[in-house]
């Protein structure tokens, strides 16, 4: 060989080293996808198979996370959710200032988060929209849950019915503090007037998890009742929802 040329099998061993170190040319070695990739697809075809059931808590916020969080493994990100709020259903209804606490959480993100929450209302509110309130117990029970059982505050919702037991309105009158909502019985009794309710069902959630009404809630409960009734409005329940279930004061025999 001439000085300056070399040899046909060291350029080969020079045209591999530079494919593997990423180099161009079109004998290079791929760069191989990312390990989340093949993640995300076996986790979409088990939700797809086998439904929400076959899968965790965590498993399900990577699946919501994906759309947002395109080009990251988000199985650390979903656990560090779960590990701070508890639970799928927590992490759903935690407040987005909450949510921003969370390193790596975009805000593309927490608008996927929300948006579940959202849906999650518009369907259970759908339910009790299609049929008399009082025939579908369990409809208003889901709603509620949906709407505020995993809140972090005190949040106090009427149902407004018509003669006909359907839903006329649906309301949030007061948001308070981990354990207190102010609630005005004649404002209550007042707004009723005003849509025309010949009935109400109260709601309210305890955002420390026990459902069990306290001496506050029954007081309150029977003096809207009180000033309701002279006006020919019923107060069919008060429901009390939390973490660790619910509570009705009729089922109780509290009002």
């Amino acid at each position: 060989m001439t000085k300056g040329e070399t040899s046909k099998g060291e350029t080969s061993k020079a045209d591999a080293a530079k494919g593997a170190a990423g180099g161009g040319g079109g004998g290079g070695l791929r760069e191989e996808s990312p390990h989340f990739l093949g993640h995300r697809q076996r986790l979409r075809d088990r939700f797809l198979e086998a439904g929400e059931a076959a899968l965790a808590d965590y498993e399900l916020l990577e699946l919501l996370l994906f759309r947002a969080i395109t080009r990251r493994d988000v199985k650390p990100l979903a656990k560090a959710l779960i590990a701070r709020f508890g639970s799928y259903s927590e992490v759903v209804a935690a407040r987005p200032e909450r949510l921003r606490e969370i390193e790596g959480l975009s805000e593309a993100a927490i608008c996927e988060i929300k948006l579940i929450e959202a849906a999650a209302r518009r369907l259970a509110r759908g339910a009790l929209q299609r049929r008399a309130v009082l025939c579908s117990f369990m409809d208003v029970l889901d709603y509620c849950r949906a709407a505020m059982a995993y809140g972090e505050r005190e949040e106090f919702r009427i149902l407004f019915l018509d003669k006909r037991n359907a839903l006329i309105a649906d309301e949030v009158q007061g948001v308070g503090t981990i354990d207190h909502t102010p609630v005005y019985p004649r404002e209550v009794v007042r707004r009723a007037l005003e849509l025309g309710a010949s009935a109400l069902i109260l709601a309210h959630n305890h955002p420390s998890g026990d459902p069990t009404p306290s001496n506050a809630d029954i007081r309150m409960t029977r003096d809207i009742a009180t000033i309701a009734q002279p006006f020919g409005i019923a107060v069919h329940d008060h429901l009390i929802v939390g973490r660790d279930g619910h509570a009705s004061l009729k089922g109780l025999k509290l009002i």
